[in-house]
C-alpha cells in the first residue's frame, strides 16, 4: 500500500502527507462510531488476520485496506502500524470484517516446545558414540 499522495494532499482513508488529520473526530468517522466495546476480545495484537475475499462496492477504504493488505497473513499489531491507526480503532474495525465473514482471525502459531532433556542426552550419547 503506497499509502501517501504525491502531491501532499489527503490521501484516500483520509491521512495528509502520511499522518492523520482530524484527531478524535476522524477516528470516530474510521470506526463507524463504535467504540471498543464493538471490538471483539480476543483480538490482540499478535492475533493474525487473514483476508477471505474481495472488498465489496459497500466497504468503507479502511475496510478495504486492511482486505487487500491481508492476503496472506498480518498480525493486528502490522495491520494498525501500515494503516497508521490506533489499536483500539483497528480492532473495532476488524470486529466488522469478522462479523461480516469478510476476515478471519487465528491465533498466532506457538512456539515451539523444546524437547525433552532425555532425548537431548540420549542423541548428545549417541554422537559422542560414533
Amino acid at each position: 500500500m503506497s499509502g501517501e499522495p504525491a502531491d501532499g494532499g489527503t490521501d484516500r482513508i483520509g491521512r495528509r502527507g502520511g499522518q492523520w488529520e482530524g484527531g478524535p473526530e476522524r477516528l470516530y468517522v474510521v470506526s463507524a462510531g463504535r467504540g471498543a466495546r464493538a471490538a471483539r476480545p480476543e483480538l490482540d495484537l499478535v492475533t493474525l488476520i487473514v483476508a477471505r475475499g474481495e472488498p465489496g462496492p459497500d466497504c468503507r477504504p479502511e475496510q478495504a485496506a486492511i482486505l487487500h493488505m491481508c492476503d496472506y497473513p498480518l498480525s493486528v499489531a502490522e495491520v494498525s502500524a501500515y494503516l497508521r491507526l490506533p489499536f483500539s480503532t483497528v480492532t473495532v474495525i476488524l470486529a466488522e470484517l469478522l462479523d461480516s465473514g469478510r476476515i478471519e482471525a487465528r491465533a498466532p502459531l506457538p512456539a515451539a516446545t523444546l524437547p525433552d532433556i532425555e532425548i537431548l542426552e540420549a542423541v548428545m550419547h549417541g554422537l559422542q558414540n560414533l
